[in-house]
């Protein structure tokens, strides 16, 4: 008998013993192996090991068929490889080498979810919803997302060519993007005026909590906050328990986040600790399209305890968990296990997070007026005390400029304001 047709038959019955072994396990999750489509696939190896016009490597058809297996199931699925395993462990530390960007399948090519902040792809314009179908000029239908993946990665100060399709556009552009290494600080701060805080969460890394409990540290240094924007637009998730962790943050009690999947080991519920970090202050959330799954857990739990106000436009919407499971020869599984819920028992699979007050991205431009004749300018008016410098300047706003820079957060600050002086009110 043959080598190949021995191999053939050594795969048959791999698969065989397999099937012998899974009838004898008594879960109810354990289906018979499909014997025929085994057989099946036993016949289709052996004739591409025969008649195919080139030889081919056992290794490599078996690799592909594992691909091909994995294609099959939802977009967040997929095979890793061990460079593959490398990276996503050091894209949860937060820092790896590349472009920028998070990305997931669609229908061949790939789409960004959201460009990570202060990368080379958010500077040479990258946007959220964009449609990648070439790298330096080669389809990425010819290639897998794997391999486009590592097209992407290379050494720093080394360019590639992202060939995109954007929506409301008629032709693909061809955007030229200079790789470096990626260093994602997970939560940045600043202040908003004098009273009033800015949290920006990039993606939901590892040590995420600890940096938010920092920054907010720093935010409260010489000042008691009367209110925050935390800002998850573009954020493409990332850690689960990071996401707990950010919304421990602002609530004592209750659920915050829970998911069921086939297994039991899947099913998993999330309760808040009573410490928070986050005093009772007014919050409003910023999210977008590409605000996904880590985000849209911490905009939903928040929601749904009514502890902020979701701003912004409905988020990506995936609700699906992905389990990290370990194979031999430093090799990995990304697998989708199970779905997760907001405290209510919503589901923003493919639906995503609605905010409570919709704010498009837009440019505000102002409105030349008729200039009125004011006291101030009436000769032999009274003075209030303070000098015209001094009235002119209490008239700047500290975050002038704002709302041509970025309209959304104007909005949320405005919305801060409001909520700070309806809560003085009610309290006098």
């Amino acid at each position: 008998m043959k080598a190949k047709t021995k191999l053939s038959l050594a795969i048959l019955s791999m698969c065989l013993s397999v099937h012998a072994a899974a009838e004898a396990v008594k879960d109810d999750l354990v289906q018979p192996l499909p014997l025929e489509e085994l057989r099946r696939f036993s016949e289709v190896f052996d004739r591409i090991k025969n008649a195919y016009v080139e030889p081919v490597d056992d290794a490599k058809v078996l690799e592909d068929a594992i691909r091909g297996m994995i294609a099959g199931l939802d977009p967040h699925s997929s095979y890793l490889e061990p460079d593959a395993f490398e990276e996503l462990q050091e894209h949860t530390s937060g820092e790896f080498g590349g472009v920028g960007i998070e990305i997931s399948q669609d229908d061949g090519f790939i789409r960004v979810i959201a460009p990570i902040d202060d990368t080379p792809a958010e500077k040479a314009g990258i946007k959220s919803g964009d449609l990648i179908t070439r790298l330096d000029g080669e389809p990425i239908q010819n290639m897998g997302i794997d391999e486009a993946i590592n097209r992407m990665r290379g050494e720093p100060g080394t360019s590639i060519v992202l060939t995109i399709v954007r929506k409301g556009e008629d032709k693909p552009r061809e955007i030229k993007v200079v790789r470096a290494i990626i260093h994602v600080a997970s939560v940045k701060q600043r202040m908003l005026g004098e009273d009033f805080g800015y949290l920006r969460i990039t993606q939901f890394q590892s040590n995420t909590g600890a940096d938010l409990k920092k920054a907010m540290v720093k935010l409260e240094a010489n000042r008691a906050l009367k209110g925050l924007v935390l800002d998850l637009r573009n954020n493409p998730g990332g850690v689960l328990q990071a996401a707990v962790d950010v919304v421990d943050a602002f609530i004592s009690e209750g659920k915050i986040v829970y998911t069921e999947g086939r297994l039991k080991s899947a099913d998993t519920s999330f309760m808040a600790s009573k410490d928070t970090v986050i005093g009772d202050i007014p919050v409003v959330v910023l999210i977008n399209g590409g605000s996904a799954s880590a985000s849209e857990i911490v905009a939903g739990a928040l929601q749904d305890h009514k502890r902020a106000v979701i701003m912004g436009t409905g988020s990506f919407g995936k609700g699906s968990v992905q389990t990290i499971l370990p194979l031999a020869e430093k090799r990995a599984l990304k697998l989708t296990t199970a779905r997760y819920f907001t405290p209510s028992g919503r589901s923003i699979q493919a639906q995503g997070i609605l905010p409570d007050v919709v704010v498009e991205e837009a440019e505000l431009k102002r409105v030349e007026s008729q200039e009125f004749l004011k006291e101030k300018d009436l000769s032999r008016h009274l003075f209030n005390g303070q000098t015209e410098e001094e009235a002119d300047k209490a008239l700047i706003d500290a975050t002038k400029g704002l709302s041509q820079r970025d309209y959304q957060l104007y909005e949320a600050l405005n919305l801060l304001k409001a909520l700070t002086i309806v809560g003085r009110a009610n309290q006098s």
